[in-house]
């Protein structure tokens, strides 16, 4: 059996634009995709922490601190809403065993922070 399980999050962040004449999808700071191990064209969920939306996009990569939701989306965020982007992954069993989620933590500038500078696995919790 295969399970579809959290690969990656980068928790609280913080939008900072919101572009309706975009094409799709959300740019995210490259130091934060390379962080919580997102690709360019990969499939992101973003839940908006303010408002309660929920939306499945795909990643492109942004300029620094840059949260920016693109194309019809952009209609479902503001500026300044805090929200948590998700990867999923779909592992085996034995693979479960050995594969906590990544989390990224960032502060209100969208930067990583502590404990570790780019990001760390938790086995439980988050």
């Amino acid at each position: 059996m295969r399970r579809m399980m959290l690969k990656s999050k980068i928790h609280r962040a913080t939008v900072t634009g919101a572009s309706i004449d975009y094409e799709g999808s959300i740019s995210i700071d490259a130091g934060l995709m390379a962080a919580a191990d997102i690709l360019p064209h990969e499939q992101v969920h973003v839940l908006d922490i303010d408002s309660g939306a929920r939306l499945t996009t795909y990643a492109i990569t942004g300029g620094p601190g840059e949260i920016c939701v693109n194309g019809a989306a952009a209609r479902l965020v503001e500026v300044g809403d805090r929200v948590i982007i998700l990867t999923y992954a779909e592992l085996t069993e034995a693979e479960l065993k050995d594969f906590p989620p990544l989390i990224v933590r960032v502060d209100e500038h969208n930067a990583a922070v502590a404990p570790a500078a780019a990001a760390s696995r938790h086995p439980k919790g988050d």
